[in-house]
């Protein structure tokens, strides 16, 4: 997939559901011939979760972190009317429409800080775009990270973006420090300092508004407190260019 677009395919399969969290995302066969993990608009979480998904997701990949290729997967409700599972059913029913996948890895593994070694530069540039998007889900308990082929990728990125969940207090958590004490990488001697003065100058107002723009309208529609997707866009994007003309979030600990 090209950097700047994110393709749209259709589901033709429900495989199998992945009993892992609680949104009970689905491996799912698309008419191009893929597998993807994907992540259902109706599940609990909401679609929220989805929209901080590919604009945290989508941001790393143009700040050259590895990351999985996503895909807006559109599902006809009716493919789970032969699933046996009521809650499978009833989830794909609540998610016709566009859904958002993450290709499938077949084979990968759990990243293991103990066992896969993390040079410090990249160590530092995770943890650093971590604190940026206030990630809260990457840490030694659960690292949200996955081996393939020998190099490192991450993944779950729904948790991330806090400031969305309450839109009135956006502006103020801009300058939020970022607690690191658990983070995955922290142990690893990151290079904050080095992470930091590579990306930020990179994290620009059009940076943001490409990332921003790939989200679906139908995701951003009926947000409280806006007239208009575009409205909720240019918010993501003022607070995020905010919070990167702000040094204060970095954790002073592995700076």
């Amino acid at each position: 997939m090209l950097i700047g677009v994110l393709e749209e395919i259709a589901a033709t399969r429900y495989v199998l559901p992945l009993r892992e969290g609680g949104s009970l995302p689905g491996l799912v066969e698309a008419d191009d011939c893929g597998m993807y993990v994907v992540k259902f608009v109706g599940a609990g979480q909401g679609r929220k979760t989805l929209v901080a998904e590919v604009i945290a997701g989508e941001l790393a990949r143009r700040l050259g972190l590895p990351v999985p290729v996503l895909a807006l997967v559109r599902v006809d409700a009716v493919i789970g009317r032969g699933e046996p599972d009521f809650e499978v059913q009833e989830l794909l029913k609540a998610s016709g429409g566009l859904n958002l996948g993450v290709d499938f890895l077949p084979g990968a593994l759990g990243f293991d800080p103990l066992v896969f070694e993390v040079d410090p530069a990249l160590a530092g540039r995770v943890l650093w775009f971590d604190a940026f998007i206030g990630n809260v889900d990457r840490t030694w308990r659960n690292p949200n990270m996955l081996v393939w082929h020998g190099e490192p990728y991450l993944i779950d990125h729904g948790a991330s973006l806090i400031f969305h969940h309450n839109w009135r207090g956006a502006d103020r958590a801009a300058a939020r420090p970022y607690d690191a004490a658990d983070h995955v990488m922290a142990s690893l001697s990151p290079d904050v300092a080095a992470a930091e003065e590579a990306l930020r100058p990179r994290v620009t107002a059009a940076l943001l508004e490409e990332v921003v723009g790939l989200v679906p309208d139908v995701w951003l529609e009926g947000e409280e407190g806006f007239d208009s997707p575009a409205q909720v866009r240019a918010a993501y994007v003022r607070h995020l260019l905010a919070r990167a003309r702000e040094r204060v979030w970095v954790p002073e600990a592995v700076r």
